[in-house]
């Protein structure tokens, strides 16, 4: 086939060599191109993209993660804590300017110490007692007769995770709900055992052995356990010691001493603290048993309970006297 390349006319007569039309020499037409071979189809062909896998196909060379851990939110559990530890202060220690504490010392440094109404004051009564190697007789006199009772209802305590309190007509009854723990409570601000004569009589409701003891604490700072004194007593082993409170410890100033003046096991005993000028004279139901120097009190310090051990101990009459 032919086609004028003028007029565009195409002839089939293979001989022709001239346009019917206008005499243009004619020219052959040029073959169609041939249509492009299918594309070869290659079966599980592997994926070019590692980090992009076709369906239903495992990508492989996947690339390796580097980097350290993602960085941890910051916990705020402590705000918590500190939250959880204001409500205990309120609720075991804050009402009526009551302070209520807590302290613990091991079983072998205790082994090894050897260890507002007035009632009227008791009757005098002379007793003879052993004061270091001097026999001594003492008396219930003294010239401070303006007495303050204090009320159990302040130290009454409706929950604490340190001990329990119970106001059961006129006995205040205390506990440690820890048998390895002494707990301490400690009166409002105008409690002073200053220039005061402090006493309290109390009695083991149980009569068992209280390693740390229980009994009055004078000349104390009004957060408990931090400076101050406590005279404390067992009367399963008939035996009385003197401590001083300093922060997270507590330090005997007269070791464990043995006293016929203690009543034995549940019987009451009346403990009593004369401040003077610089020192404090002691006494267990009315009789003198030592005298030491005040060396540790706190200046303008106040009255306050002790128990240890876990023992419940119960207390009346707790009185200041001036």
């Amino acid at each position: 086939m032919k086609i004028c390349p003028r007029c565009q006319k195409t002839f089939t007569d293979d001989n022709l060599n001239f346009c019917l039309e206008d005499g243009t020499t004619l020219q052959p037409m040029a073959a169609a191109p041939a249509p492009p071979p299918p594309p070869t189809v290659q079966m599980n062909q592997p994926v070019t993209n590692p980090n992009q896998p076709a369906a239903g196909q495992q990508a492989w060379n996947t690339p390796q993660q580097y980097g350290g851990q993602p960085q941890k939110k910051s916990s705020k559990a402590w705000i918590w804590v500190l939250l959880v530890l204001g409500l205990v202060i309120i609720l075991c220690g804050g009402g009526f300017g009551l302070l209520a504490y807590i302290g613990y010392k091991s079983e072998q440094a205790n082994n090894n110490r050897v260890s507002t109404s007035d009632t009227p004051a008791p009757k005098d009564k002379d007793k003879t007692n052993t004061v270091g190697n001097k026999s001594t007789t003492s008396t219930n006199n003294s010239a401070r007769t303006d007495v303050t009772t204090l009320d159990f209802n302040m130290f009454v305590r409706n929950f604490s995770i340190y001990g329990e309190t119970t106001l059961e007509g006129d006995e205040l009854t205390v506990k440690a709900n820890s048998s390895i723990a002494y707990y301490v409570l400690a009166a409002p601000d105008e409690y002073t055992t200053e220039d005061a004569d402090t006493r309290v009589t109390l009695r083991n409701t149980t009569g068992v052995i209280c390693s740390h003891g229980y009994g009055l604490v004078f000349h104390s700072n009004p957060q408990p356990l931090q400076q101050g004194y406590a005279f404390l007593i067992d009367t399963k082993r008939g035996k009385y010691t003197v401590v001083h409170h300093e922060p997270h410890k507590e330090i005997p100033v007269v070791s464990w001493t043995s006293s016929t003046a203690i009543n034995s096991g549940t019987a009451e005993n009346t403990l009593e603290v004369r401040d003077h000028d610089d020192t404090v004279d002691l006494y267990i139901n009315d009789t003198m048993v030592k005298s030491i120097k005040n060396e540790y009190g706190y200046s303008a310090g106040v009255a306050g309970l002790y128990v240890g051990n876990g023992v419940k101990i119960a207390f009346k009459n707790f009185q200041i006297k001036r």
